[in-house]
């Protein structure tokens, strides 16, 4: 799918019927095998729009710093959350994401007065909430969340790749490419690892007996 710009068609009319701290809250990572889920939750500014916004997937890396610098400057209220590996594993990612932007959203000064939420419902707020399908494609608080989010997780898998190289986090940012795989298959799991996702096309051994690679 090409890039499409999202709207503020949702902000604007829960701002019209009276909702005054709109936020957006979307999460990055969740299908990677190494480093934390993280999720972003920003409140736009009415009278500030941010031209560009759209989902971080779609954006390219450069475009995604800028945007996510104006969104910092520019928003009313902006907040990122991590939940990292061994909470994945204890939890299950789905928790653990559903955790993190839980997280994000109880981070934000304003608090919200309404939640926009791609796809999902976050247990445990209090506060109205609206789950919108494709929500980071569609709508502009969402996007802005995920390019926060996006550019903050792949800052932080950058430096785990100036902590230990093996891996290549930088390049692929702990999602399961060939390098990627390649690299577990010679090193095994380290720290930053999520021990409970186990990619097929590496563990298949697993299925006959074998044993999958030791943490390091």
């Amino acid at each position: 799918m090409g890039r499409v710009e999202a709207t503020r068609q949702v902000e604007d009319a829960l701002w019209r019927v009276g909702f005054v701290h709109v936020a957006g809250v979307d999460e990055v990572g969740r299908g990677c095998l190494a480093g934390p889920v993280v999720a972003g939750a920003v409140i736009l500014h009415p009278d500030r729009p941010i031209r560009g916004l759209a989902d971080s997937k779609l954006v390219p890396p450069a475009e995604r710093e800028r945007l996510a610098g104006v969104i910092r400057s520019v928003a009313l209220a902006w907040s990122v959350a991590e939940v990292g590996p061994a909470d994945i594993d204890r939890m299950a990612i789905h928790r653990a994401s559903l955790e993190a932007m839980r997280r994000a959203v109880m981070a934000l000064t304003p608090q919200p007065d309404a939640v926009l939420v791609d796809a999902f419902r976050i247990p445990a707020l209090a506060v109205a909430q609206r789950g919108i399908i494709h929500g980071d494609r569609l709508c502009a608080s969402i996007a802005a969340a995920s390019l926060v989010a996006k550019v903050h997780r792949d800052r932080l898998m950058a430096a785990l790749d100036e902590q230990d190289g093996r891996y290549g986090h930088a390049r692929h940012k702990g999602y399961a490419t060939p390098e990627h795989l390649a690299a577990l298959e010679r090193f095994g799991y380290s720290p930053h690892h999520r021990l409970s996702f186990r990619p097929a096309s590496l563990f298949d051994k697993i299925a006959s007996g074998g044993e999958p690679p030791a943490a390091s």
